[in-house]
Formats: structure tokens, sequence, C-alpha cells
């Protein structure tokens, strides 16, 4: 079978680390070039990703991993060129703009492929089955890491449309809405927004639930100095206790012995996927993270706290 031809949009460390081997280690691919301002990638290489998606011969996909503020122009326009599209998270900078692409993809007969590479765990999915039916006692996230060591010097995620510390709490708000056995709603949140930002630093959020009998609550903190907590906690009403542990790699139930998880690994597992769409031409478009993220900011009470620095 002939390999599909993709390329990366925007190359950069997410695209290095993960992307180049998830598809270099899956034989119905061919990453054939990149594009990047620097003009650094494999393949063809291009500093601007207009002329790759002209100029490639037999270019039929695309993976789109710049950050979120321009993902919905380029993938419009890969979307009319006939070019399936996977889309890192948070998939575009707003809600309108993934359902438009949506549309269009459906209109074109390509697929559209929003991943939320922290589900692509075993350990999620064994989470997800122990989960269902049952009513739900209490949730307790815990996601707390340093800026500083996951985005250094970068100052886009303090704009408008940056996502702040959401850029890392949407993995846990996407593993949640996997899990969770019902509709999760955001009912209050706290926006610690630093006095030279315009995202928050820390978020405080409190969920609500028709499957749920007690707290449901998210803490998101980007001021962790030394190592990372990426933690959720479910109980349930007839006493079992779900955690995911290190960001969703381990499963612990009800006590027992750890769970690690055994899949190929999020990025393969994401164009495992990719792969399977493309076949069936479908796509698979998941906003439930996203409009918890949306809902966050329109609901919640904004605090200042100090400058961030770096």
């Amino acid at each position: 079978m002939t390999p599909i031809r993709i390329a990366i949009l925007g190359y950069g460390k997410i695209a290095a680390d993960q992307h180049v081997p998830s598809i270099s280690g899956n034989s119905r691919f061919e990453l054939v070039a990149t594009s990047s301002r620097s003009g650094l990638g494999v393949g063809r290489t291009f500093t601007d990703w207009r002329s790759l998606i002209r100029d490639v011969e037999g270019l039929q996909a695309v993976a789109i991993t710049t950050p979120p503020g321009p993902r919905f122009e380029i993938a419009r326009e890969c979307v009319l060129a006939g070019l399936h599209c996977l889309l890192e998270k948070p998939p575009t900078a707003g809600l309108a703009e993934i359902a438009e692409l949506e549309c269009l993809a459906q209109a074109k007969g390509v697929t559209l492929f929003t991943t939320w590479h922290a589900q692509h765990h075993a350990t999620v999915d064994a989470a997800a089955r122990a989960l269902a039916g049952k009513r739900i006692k209490s949730m307790e996230i815990h996601w707390h890491e340093d800026v500083h060591k996951w985005h250094p010097g970068q100052q886009w995620i303090w704009e408008p449309g940056g996502f702040g510390v959401f850029d890392p709490g949407i993995n846990a708000l996407s593993i949640a809405t996997k899990i969770f056995p019902g509709g999760l709603f955001v009912e209050s949140a706290e926006l610690q927004v630093p006095a030279n930002a315009q995202t928050p630093i820390a978020a405080d959020i409190l969920f609500s639930s028709p499957q749920a009998d007690g707290r449901l609550h998210a803490s998101l903190d980007w001021r962790r100095s030394e190592g990372e907590e990426w933690t959720i906690t479910v109980e349930t009403s007839d006493g079992d206790t779900v955690r995911l542990e290190e960001g969703g790699t381990t499963l612990v139930l009800n006590g027992d012995a750890p769970r690690r998880d055994d899949g190929p690994g999020e990025y393969p597992d994401i164009y495992r996927v990719f792969v399977d769409l493309i076949d069936q031409r479908q796509s698979l478009v998941d906003v439930a993270p996203f409009r918890l993220v949306a809902d966050s900011l329109l609901l919640g009470r904004t605090v200042s706290t100090d400058p961030v620095h770096g």
C-alpha cells in the first residue's frame, strides 16, 4: 500500500520530539516536508506553509502543530486544498473556528482530526471503563507544573488566545471529559492573572454534573517549582476509587498496585487513529475539553497576581 504523503506545518519542539518519530514509526505515512519560520525541519523544508502546500507534489495530509492562533487560517487553506488535517491541541483559538472547519471538511470530503494526546493511553481507557455507569461522589484534579520549564521564554502564552495555564490544563480536562460518566459543566472559576499578562497562570474550577453527588474540582497552576503533579482522582458513590497519575500514564484502582500504560504511546496512537479516519473518510472533532476552557473564562472571576518574568 502506497504511504500517505504528509507534511508538518509548524516545526518546533513538539513536532521534533513527538510528531516526527511517530510518523516515521508508522509505515502508512511518508513524511515529505516541514515548514517553520526558521526553515528548520526534515524532508523538504519551507519558511512559508503556503508554498509547501502549493509546491509539494502528491501531498495528501498535514499535521498542524503551530500555536493555536494561526491554525484556523492554515487548516482552512489545507482543507480547501483537499488535504486531510491533524490539529494539535487546542485545535484553534476559538470554538466558532473549529465548527467552521468541521463543516468545511465535511463538504470537501477530507478528514479533520482534533487530537487530545493525553487521552491516548490504555490507562485512560481503563479508567473510563471503571467509571462507566457509576454515580460520582467526588473528583479532584491537580495539574501543577513549572511554566519556565515547559514554555521557556515563550510570550504568546500570555497574550489573548494563548490560553495561559489552560494550555497544559486542557490536557487534564480532555482526560476528565473522556472518563467522566456523564455531562460535566463549569459551575464557577477563579482565574489568577499576572499583572503583566492577559491569560491566567492558575485556575481554580468547580464543576457540576447530573451524574455527581459531591464536589468536582480542578486546580491548575503553572507556579510549581519542582517536578510536576498531574493527577485525577475520582471516587464513586458506591465506594470505588479511580486515580490517574503522571498525566494519565499510571492507573490505580481502589488502592491496588499501579498499572502503567502498556499501549504504543500517545502520539503513535494518534497517528494510528489518523490513518483509520483517513481510510474511512471520516472526521473526529471533539470540542468537549475546549468548551470547559471557554466556560471557565466566561464564568470565571479574575484576580490579579504577581507579574510573570522570563
